[in-house]
């Protein structure tokens, strides 16, 4: 089978930045000129599904662009894979309230703002405007240092900015973070200086990703009381991939010449295979890469096209990268020299009959279509846990016909491709989306322009593959792993290592056609079903001549017949990028399946049909192509399908399972689909490389110290929520959306129990005081809630405090102020707990031993609802 013809489309979004909502982040100069410092509401418009990361953008982007907007405002164009190129009127959309976010920022040696959420994960700190206030001037001295705020230097503010593209929240730790164990205590001075810290080497490495970011540049501008706090922040952001990554000449040679460590067998050379082995060879393993194909890239793959004196490198996989601000890939090609060209806005749509569509209609659809969108995020809210099992498409079927506009053939045809284009960027069928959590990852889009790479990103994939031990035409059929290690089986040879890492796509995975002794757990087998793993091909054709014009590089064309509403529903224009004209048409949805058994020839007769239908009109031209390739991804058996995506009954959740390890650390997991912020993406999947590289050094370095990890339940987010879920199902104390357990045994008031506090939807007619000084927590809250329906925190007490707290009235407001403002304790993410709770739950779980729940239902037994306005 020629792997040519089995390429598939990977980026989850379409072509252009879309719904282009400015989230204007004020940043203040250290003297402000207050003449010219326009409101920080004034320019921004926000976002109901508000993102966490809006990114500044220190990586590569288009020398076109420019910032319109006075110094201290950053303009910031965040993406949505739900929406196509063009801009959004800020008219059709409906603003939720403006947040401010502070950096908790110092005054005498003190800490202003509030960081109510410290430990928990950025995506419960959603935001649609960040304040970032910063201190230029030197703490007053106290007597004890470590008790300051240190200045490393005026910049932090900027600093901030540069953490946030690369998805760190601005005030408190990741979970991956926390688990890394970067700081004893979480909270207080210590994270404020650390996260400084981290932010000035990250910012410090982006102004030149060329060279090799030491330790030893920053003994100088940190405070030798917090050398300590360097040495956390710097080996994390090594070890994580986050700085001194690459194929930078400084970063290349610090790959060991003879390697010193284990055996790793990495099984697949796509974009998370090839990150990861370079990683891993960084830190001294030895590894071998087996891939199935005669060539490295996987789903990324750039075929060279050419007849008579034309030539032109056509993406037949991964085209496009979603995002510059922030992605590694960006920096990849930075590291390069290759500059990246902007998909323009531009993108006319043309009638089944050729004829352009009037843009007056093409508007009004186009807002009625996201009008029918956001009340499917409304819905979702309002069914709860329930909307798990409806699927998108049920819901915007059922309002176009309550609530939809469309009167005449041609706007449900403009419907329709408006369907076709989330059927593309989701790889999926709306009908087999999840109403509930299709759109999970919107929160962590990467900002920026959407850019092809010149000549193709099988640029990055040969650079990147380069000293690379690959083995091809390797197709594993089996893989036994244990506590001694690995066998990794291709045909009939043996791959023996200590770890192994299966990249392969979860095409592959659903198939079964690779057998792991012992069987996978039943939880990860059950995620791999759940999950699911779409479709979209590509006809790719290259012309005597360019006839459709270098003015835009997107056009579509819309069908009458629903059925078939994602066949040849957008093309792309490489002509400016490929070094030759040439045009890619895309097939998606229910068309990408039947274009799997479409003759060739006929697929190219019906494309060369709509182009003629549009451009012979206008007295243009259409030549036969001079070659012509259509990718078969559903067929390729390396694939089996393009990307990921959550499928009816699935969520983010499973993401997170597919990337968990085997087999007590020797066997992990990578590629898009083990990603829950960046699935479906080239630089998810480069991104999920470099993440188990460490993970995997990780283990490699607890064996050889001898030292057991030990699975409790703050290391494992599944068995985590699993296991406090089942314990809170049956609360010892429970009190409006505040419920307690703890052992009965130990009836000490200085005994610790577990709080946690259920935050729901609002209720009709709540109202919260304008003037609380837990708002900011509030806002953030109900922000997070608008993604996930229901949101659990936790925090550690004593018996005594819990006492006290189901003693305060007022309602669940009053509680919260009580709690975070009078004991001043902080609420965090289910994996936030840390291992100083692990002993009370074990100690909880094993008091209950079997006993039965009586109740099945995570819904609070009585009480109020938290209200949140």
């Amino acid at each position: 089978m020629d792997p040519s013809n089995q390429i598939s489309e990977f980026s989850s979004f379409p072509p252009l930045p879309l719904d282009p909502l400015q989230y204007t982040i004020f940043v203040p100069h250290s003297n402000p000129n207050p003449n010219n410092n326009p409101h920080p509401s004034s320019n921004t418009n926000s976002n109901p599904i508000s993102n966490p990361n809006p990114n500044p953008n220190p990586d590569p982007v288009p020398s076109s662009n420019h910032n319109p907007y006075p110094d201290h405002f950053l303009s910031l164009s965040i993406p949505r894979k739900r929406r196509r190129g063009r801009p959004r009127s800020a008219a059709t959309f409906t603003p939720s309230q403006n947040q401010v976010f502070q950096i908790p920022h110092t005054s005498n040696g003190t800490i202003n703002g509030n960081n109510y959420l410290a430990g928990a994960s950025s995506s419960s700190t959603s935001f649609a405007k960040l304040r970032i206030e910063n201190s230029t001037s030197a703490t007053t001295a106290v007597p004890d240092i470590s008790d300051e705020i240190i200045v490393i230097n005026k910049e932090a503010t900027s600093e901030a900015l540069i953490a946030l593209s690369a998805g760190f929240p601005a005030d408190s730790l990741t979970e991956e973070e926390i688990d890394a164990g970067v700081l004893s205590i979480i909270g207080g001075i210590e994270q404020v200086n650390y996260i400084l810290i981290r932010n000035h080497i990250l910012a410090k490495w982006r102004e030149n990703v060329s060279n090799w970011v030491a330790k030893e540049m920053f003994l100088g501008s940190v405070p030798s009381h917090c050398h300590i706090l360097l040495d956390s922040a710097y080996n994390f952001l090594v070890t994580h991939g986050y700085v001194n990554f690459g194929v930078a000449p400084a970063i290349k040679e610090k790959i060991p010449t003879e390697p010193s460590k284990q055996n790793v067998v990495v099984i697949g050379a796509g974009l998370a295979g090839l990150a990861a082995a370079r990683q891993l060879m960084r830190f001294g393993y030895k590894v071998t890469v087996l891939e199935g194909r005669k060539r490295a890239g996987g789903r990324v793959y750039t075929k060279k096209m050419e007849g008579g004196n034309r030539t032109a490198a056509a993406d037949l996989g991964g085209s496009v990268l979603t995002g510059t601000h922030g992605n590694p890939l960006g920096i990849v090609a930075r590291q390069l020299g290759y500059h990246l060209h902007k998909v323009r806005d531009k993108c006319p749509l043309y009638s089944v009959d050729g004829k352009p569509v009037d843009p007056d209609v093409d508007l009004k659809v186009e807002a009625d279509f996201n009008r029918l969108l956001d009340k499917a995020s409304k819905l979702r809210q309002l069914m709860g846990e329930v909307s798990v099992d409806v699927s998108l498409g049920a819901a915007l079927e059922t309002f176009r016909q309550v609530y939809g506009d469309a009167v005449n053939a041609e706007e449900m045809n403009l419907f329709n491709w408006h369907l076709a284009n989330l059927e593309y960027a989701n790889a999926g069928l709306i009908s087999k989306l999840s109403l509930a959590f299709w759109d999970q990852d919107d929160p962590y889009d990467m900002g920026g322009d959407h850019c092809f790479l010149p000549g193709g990103n099988g640029r990055l994939v040969q650079v990147l593959s380069e000293n690379v031990p690959i083995l091809y035409e390797k197709t594993v059929h089996t893989i036994r792993y244990g506590s001694d290690g690995v066998q990794v089986i291709a045909g009939n040879q043996v791959f023996e290592g200590d770890m192994a890492l299966c990249t392969v796509p979860l095409g592959v995975l659903k198939s079964g056609s690779i057998k792991f002794i012992p069987e996978l757990p039943q939880r990860k087998l059950d995620g791999i079903k759940r999950l699911g793993f779409g479709l979209l091909n590509k006809v790719a054709m290259l012309f005597p001549h360019v006839f459709w014009g270098t003015d835009l590089d997107t056009f579509g064309h819309l069908s009458d017949d629903p059925s078939r509403r994602g066949e040849f529903f957008l093309f792309y224009s490489y002509a400016t990028v490929a070094g030759g004209p040439l045009l890619i048409a895309l097939v998606a949805g229910e068309a990408a399946h039947k274009f799997e058994s479409m003759p060739p020839t006929d697929a190219v007769t019906r494309v060369i049909q709509i182009l003629r239908g549009i451009y012979e009109p206008q007295g243009i031209n259409v030549p036969e192509p001079i070659q012509t390739v259509c990718t078969r991804w559903g067929s390729d058996p390396f694939s089996l399908g393009s990307y990921s995506n959550v499928a009816v009954g699935a969520s983010g959740d499973d993401y997170d399972i597919l990337a968990e390890n085997v087999g007590d650390g020797r066997l992990f997991f990578a590629g898009e689909a083990t990603t829950r912020r960046y699935p479906a993406t080239m630089h998810g999947a480069f991104l999920s490389g470099l993440r188990e590289a460490a993970n995997m050094a990780h283990y490699a370095n607890a064996r050889v110290m001898r030292i057991k990890i030990e699975r409790s339940p703050s290391k494992n987010a599944h068995s985590c929520a699993s296991l406090l879920a089942d314990l809170f199902r049956e609360p010892d104390l429970e009190f409006g959306s505040f419920a307690v357990i703890f052992g009965k045994k130990n009836s000490d008031p200085k005994s610790m129990v577990i709080l946690r506090v259920t935050f729901t939807g609002p209720r009709k007619g709540s109202k919260l005081d304008q003037n609380h000084s837990n708002k900011l927590l509030f806002q953030q809250l109900e922000s997070h809630f608008n993604h996930q329906q229901q949101l659990h925190i936790y925090t550690l007490l004593s018996r005594q405090q819990a006492l006290e707290l189901r003693e305060v009235r007022g309602g669940d407001d009053m509680r919260l102020n009580f709690l975070c403002e009078k004991l001043g304790v902080k609420l965090v993410a289910r994996k936030g707990l840390g291992p100083s709770a692990d002993s009370v739950i074990a100690s909880i779980k094993a008091e209950r031993g079997n006993r039965k729940p009586a109740s099945t239902s995570l819904a609070l037994k009585s009480g109020e609802c938290l209200e949140l306005s």
